[in-house]
This record gives C-alpha cells, structure tokens and sequence, in this order.
C-alpha cells in the first residue's frame, strides 16, 4: 500500500462538530449546552484550518509554524486544534508577576525580556534551588534551563537555547507557576491533587427531595404538631373541636401565626404546608379566623375537625409514646447527612491545604463529623456521622504513597490509571542521571509535564514527538551521568512497574501510555527491548515497523513449541526466517527524526495468518490484521519475561487464573449489550494473556490451571458458560495434543477478537 500521500478528510472532525451541535442545541442541562458549545468552537477551528492548510492532520508538525517540539492543543482523536497548550491568555500568576514589576500592559514579550534581566534570572535561580514550581506544560521549563545554564557558565547553551524559543516568546509561555508545596520525590505518587479533588467535590449538587424531606421532618412536622397541640386545647368531652376557649389561647395562636411567617420565609424547600388541602394548612387557615375573632364558616369548621382527627387517628396526640416513636424516628432520618452536605464539608477540611500537591495522608479528611462541625451545620446533623464510600474513593484520588499502596488500596482501579501515575515514576528515575539537584528537580518536572502532553493523529508511520527532541532537555542532555552509573535503577524502575501492571491487572493489555513509559525505562536501563503499541483499526494503513518483526522473534525465542505457539498455531520458525529491513539512511542528509524502517513480510504473514478479510467493514478487516501481530509478538508479555525479567510471586499459573476471571467478567458484559464488540474484542485480549500465562507453566501446573477454569466455569451464570465453554474446551484440545483442524474439535473454538462476518460469540 502506498502511504506517501494519505491524508485525513474532514469526515470525523465534521461529525464531532455535528454532534457537539445537537448537544448544544437540545439538552436539558445548561451545564452540558455550555461544554458542547465549547467543543462546537473547538471542532469548527479544526475545520477551518484543515480548510485553510494551516493544520495538516496526521503530521507530527500539524500546526503551520510551530515546530514539533511545540506542544499542541489536541482534542478527541489526535486532532490538532491549530492553538499550542503554552499559549492563550496570560495565567494569574503571569499577571501577578507583571504588576509587581510595574508592567502596566504585561505581555508575554515582555516578561520573557525580565526574565533574561539580571533580577529576572536571580528570580528564576531561587525558583530552581527552592523546588517549589509546577511545571504543567514542558515550555514552562524553558527559561529556567537558561538560568542554570548560565549559573554553570554554559553561555553558548543558554544563548542557543534562546535563540530557538526567542521566536516564539510572545506567544508561548517559558516560564513555571510558583508554588507552596515542593515538587514530589517520585517515590511518593498520587493520581489527582488537592485541587483536582476539590473540583470534583465542587461539582456535586445537592438533592432537592431529599432536602426538601429534610426540611419536612424538622421544620414542618413539629410546626404541624405544635398547631395541632393547640387546636386539641378546645376539644369539648364530645369530641367537637373549636367548642371551649382556655385563657390566653387566642394570644398563643398569634405566636404560632407569627412563627409561621418566619418559618415560611426562611424554608422554602418544602411546598406542603402552603396546600390548602394538607392538613397543616387547614390547622393554620382555621387559626387565623379563630384569633381575628371570625366564626368559622360550617365548611371550614367541618374541614378543621376531620383534620384534627385524622392526625390523632394516623400519628397519636402529641406527646402520646406512639407519637413520640414517630417523630424520633423521622428525626434520625432527617439527621442524615446528605453527600452534598458532606462534600461541603470536605471542601472546608481541604480549604487550606496546598492545591497543587497530594496528602500523605487522607485519614483526617475522611474523618467523622466532629462535634463542632455538626455545630456549624444545620440543625439535627449528628456527631461522629460517617463519610460516605463514594466520598472517600473520591478522597483517596489525592493519597501520597507508593504506587504498590496505590494499587492495593483500589486507588487505582485499571492499567490506564497506572499507566498515567508512571510518568511520576519515571521522571523521578530519569532524573537520578543528573549530579545537580537543581537540574535533577527541573529535568523530572519537565518529564512529567511531557508525558501529560496528549497524542496526535500520525500517518505514514511517523512517530510521536519524544522528550529528547525538546531544546530544553537536548541543551542539558551533556550534563548526564554515564547511562551506565544508572542502568541498574532504571533496570529495577522499569521490573517493578511491568510486575505491578501484570500481577494487578492481569487480563488487561499494556495500555499504549505504559508502553511508553516501559520503553523510557528500558533506554535508561541500556535494553534494546521491542515494545508495540495497540495500532488503530480505523487508520491502519497495512504496514508494521520492523519492530514488530523484532517483538515477533523475542517471542519466539520464549516460546516455540509452547502451548500458546500451538494454540495459536504459530510457526516460529518461519517468524525467525523473515528477513530484516534494510538500515535507513544516515548521515547530514538523513532525516532528524527518520521513519522507523517497515517490515513487510511481517505484514504479509499477519495478512496470511488473518485470511479472507472481504465482505465485510474495512475496520473489522484492519482489525483482523492487527490483532495477528499481537498474537506473534503477544503484545509485550514475551519481552515483559525477558529480557525485562519479570516474575511474578504468585507464579504464573496465579496469574493465568486472574487473567481468565477477567475474562469471564468481560464475557458477562456481552450479555444483552446492544453494542458488545468493544467487550469481545477485551474478553480476547484477556483470554490471549491466560494462555499466554499458562504456557510459562508445566505440564503438571497447566493441567491443573484447565481444571481449575472448569471448576470456575460451573459457577457462572448460563450465558457465560454457553460462551466459554467451547473456548475452555479448545484449549483442553489443544493441551492435549490435538489441533482446531481436527475433527474432534467440532465444537472448540479459537477465541480472538476480530471477525468480518460478524462474531460468532455476539450470535450466541
């Protein structure tokens, strides 16, 4: 396939903008209009610089005059939107720094002209030996690394340094935003900071029926016993009410009218007692008669007395035990605390703490309400009332503790969320190359802040920007230990988060993120190790760079001959017989960044292995594919075993069972699903890695495994057994000796992911 002159049409682009139009035009909520109208704007500026050739989609250089080091806006599918994410409006903490340098109109310009001033770069050197500034995106690093270059009377880097971000220095922001609390050590990790928790905290909306139910039970309740109490004053032997008058009563009713009237005009949540046909409202209505000294007319009179009784018939006279019990239990009911209340409260324990940082600890934020908090809110909220789950979870985001505590504590509940607390382990690895604190402080910011930096769309195999290419990290790349004083911590690094990612998450794929993360681990460590990335089925243009051919023979170094090559039916043999690509070319001429060199016969082989891909969606065939270069390479697992040297302590056959639970609680989510190929395609991926798994075992070990998925088997519901157990039945085939072409493998399948005629597990 020709890739030199794909180009991406304005079809997505169009129908996001399409959608956020719908969504901005007709939804209830005028919080929702208002996020749709935002991404209406910001997809119609995708649209007009694709019209105009200011964006070209699919480049690493998308945006007319911004070089690829430039960090870009990126929206939903790796589209540029033509802004950089260090651009925009100046920041408050670059307003502040203006006024109190005495800028009367501050531009970027001009505090980038301070900054190279001799108090501007004493500034910046006590922002660098003090730690305390948030680098959120990689330019921000810029001029900083300017100040130490000069500090370590490197003048020729920091001035070629400026000359390449000079040009963008009245657009771009080059400098950090001061902070209160020191940058993280790397060995502590949190996964949102105070900040992020507070705005998720901030979000929630209170109840309006539960609020108003609160106000019933404690406002208008007692009001409505207290009316009764005192119509129940002029109740004769008979029954009759109204027929005596005890002194002072009329005055007495006066004070409860009056008390009303404040009552109604400071709690409005609840309508009940404004019903003239409620019964409190009768109460009330016939007592501004009786003290005004009208009659009551003979139909309010009757009203009033069939009131007074039904309240006496239904809930007892007040005082009565019955009547009591009543009003104590509904008393405890309104003295819940709803999550709204609570997470105000939460609010305020947080209102103090530094915004841009984690907690070490989070026990005393999640603590029960204390005493003088329930004094401060309302009324009948109870002392020691607990925070709620879904509250704590919510808490437990911004925890300071090693990613392992993270993990077992369920704070972070998938592979993408591991995956994005990585680069805080990463940075603080990356940065162990360098002597100077202050450099190493600055070097693990940059890190971090790069790996937040979001993908773009990319064609014709080119590679996303990396964090050498940024000329802040390139101009103190000299200033690096020798890679091999810091081989073996990255070696350590990079073992210990590939362990943690299969021993937590053992039926998930490596998520592209911690891909990522893995191979700057594996570069520091000084391993040439072949990681993949999860290719989209939608933009696959038919070709693999040659690292897939590499990945696809560590495999088969790891396992030829072994239950997954069989299962898989895989000649590894033939894998190890393809040949490489020739070298790309190098020298002044060659390109910076060159692209990687393709292997195609590697990608004739998957074509073969997929088979006939017509007839059906052009993605599914893609699809189909891809996921045979994942089954030749095993997306990772082979090159996690060696040479990363994973191990897991509960072995693998612990593992291979881990990984099928996951796959049958995939395989429940199929059920009844309208749209259930992304959840196949996962249940797949996650049966690929038990039999992946199972084949790191012995004989005896893996026999043992099958039984156990069996034994596992019975206990699911129907609809899971009808769809596994030919798939647990293949494998028993396979293990066995026998192969999915024989005839006694009628009713075993191959589970995998892709198909173009529909997949058969959706037709069960």
């Amino acid at each position: 396939m020709d890739t030199n002159h794909v180009e991406i049409g304005t079809g997505y682009p169009g129908g996001q903008l399409a959608k956020a139009f719908r969504t901005a035009l007709g939804h209830e909520d005028a919080a929702t209009r208002q996020r749709a109208e935002e991404r209406l704007r910001t997809w119609q500026t995708v649209l007009d610089g694709m019209s105009a050739g200011t964006l070209t989609v699919g480049s690493r250089t998308p945006v007319a005059g911004l070089p690829a080091w430039v960090t870009p806006q990126v929206v939903r599918g790796g589209f540029a939107t033509g802004d950089a994410e260090a651009g925009g409006p100046l920041l408050p903490h670059e307003t502040a720094t203006g006024a109190r340098i005495g800028l009367r109109n501050p531009s970027r310009l001009a505090l980038f002209h301070y900054h190279l001033t001799d108090v501007g770069l004493a500034e910046l050197e006590a922002l660098l030996d003090g730690g305390r500034y948030d680098v959120t995106v990689p330019e921000e690093a810029a001029l900083p690394t300017v100040a130490w270059l000069l500090r370590a009377g490197d003048r020729l880097g920091a001035l070629t340094l400026l000359d390449t971000i000079r040009p963008f220095a009245d657009r771009l922001r080059f400098t950090p935003q001061p902070t209160d609390a020191p940058m993280p050590d790397g060995v502590m990790v949190h996964r949102e900071t105070v900040a992020d928790v507070r705005t998720a905290l901030g979000v929630r909306r209170p109840n309006a029926r539960v609020m108003a139910m609160n106000e019933a039970l404690t406002v208008w309740n007692p009001f409505a016993d207290q009316l009764l109490e005192h119509w129940l004053e002029t109740v004769s032997p008979e029954g009759t009410v109204g027929a005596v008058t005890p002194d002072g009563w009329p005055d007495r009713g006066r004070e409860l009218l009056a008390r009303y009237r404040r009552l109604a005009s400071e709690h409005r949540l609840c309508g009940k007692h404004r019903n003239p046909k409620q019964n409190i409202a009768i109460l009330r209505a016939a007592l501004e008669l009786a003290v005004a000294g009208r009659p009551l007319p003979p139909r309010r009179r009757g009203l009033l007395q069939h009131a007074v009784d039904a309240m006496v018939i239904r809930r007892g006279t007040p005082g009565s035990p019955e009547h009591t019990r009543l009003r104590e239990r509904q008393a405890a009911d309104a003295a819940l605390v709803s999550s709204y209340e609570l997470a105000k409260l939460l609010l305020t324990r947080l209102a103090e703490v530094a915004p841009n940082a984690g907690l070490p600890d989070t026990g005393w934020v999640v603590a029960p309400v204390s005493e003088a908090e329930a004094e401060a809110m309302r009324p009948g909220v109870r002392v020691g009332t607990e925070i709620p789950d879904a509250l704590r979870r919510v808490v437990e985001r911004v925890l300071s503790a090693p990613v392992a505590t993270l993990v077992e504590r369920g704070v972070v509940p998938s592979a993408e969320v591991l995956a994005g607390l990585a680069p805080q382990l990463v940075a603080a690895t990356s940065a162990l190359a360098y002597h100077d604190d202050a450099l190493r402080t600055l070097v693990a910011a940059s890190y971090r802040a790069f790996a937040n930096r979001r993908s773009l769309l990319l064609l014709n195999l080119e590679s996303q920007v990396g964090i050498h290419e940024l000329p802040w990290v390139e101009a103190v790349a000299r200033y690096r230990r020798p890679a091999r004083d810091t081989a073996g911590l990255a070696q350590a690094a990079l073992t210990e988060m590939a362990g943690l990612t299969l021993r937590a998450f053992p039926a998930t794929i490596l998520p592209n993120p911690m891909i990522q993360e893995l191979g700057a681990l594996a570069r520091q460590a000084q391993l040439d190790v072949p990681l993949t990335e999860e290719l989209a089925a939608d933009i696959f243009m038919g070709s693999f760079s040659d690292k897939f051919r590499r990945a696809a023979v560590l495999a088969a170094d790891l396992l030829e001959g072994s239950l997954y090559a069989r299962y898989f039916a895989i000649d590894y043999a033939a894998v190890r017989a393809l040949p490489a690509p020739q070298t790309p070319a190098t020298g002044p001429k060659a390109r910076r960044t060159p692209k990687p060199p393709t292997a195609p016969t590697f990608a004739a082989l998957c074509r073969d292995r997929a088979g006939n891909t017509r007839g059906g969606s052009w993605v599914a065939a893609n699809g189909m594919v891809i996921e045979q270069a994942q089954i030749l390479t095993t997306h990772n697992l082979a090159a996690l075993v060696h040479p990363i040297g994973v191990s897991p302590a509960e072995g693998w056959d612990g593992l291979a069972r881990a990984a099928f639970s996951g796959t049958s609680r995939l395989v429940g989510q199929v059920h009844n699903n309208p749209r259930p190929l992304g959840t196949i395609k996962d249940a797949a991926y996650a049966w690929r890695q038990t039999v992946f798994f199972m084949s790191l075992c012995g004989l005896a070990d893996q026999i043992s495994v099958v039984a156990a998925l069996q034994d596992d088997l019975k206990r699911q519901p129907d609809h899971i057994v009808r769809r596994l157990d030919p798939v647990v039945a293949g494998l028993r085939h396979i293990l066995v000796g026998g192969t999915f072409d024989d005839n006694s493998a009628l009713t075993a399948r191959r589970f995998t992911a892709w198909a173009t005629d529909g997949h058969w597990m959706r037709r069960i």
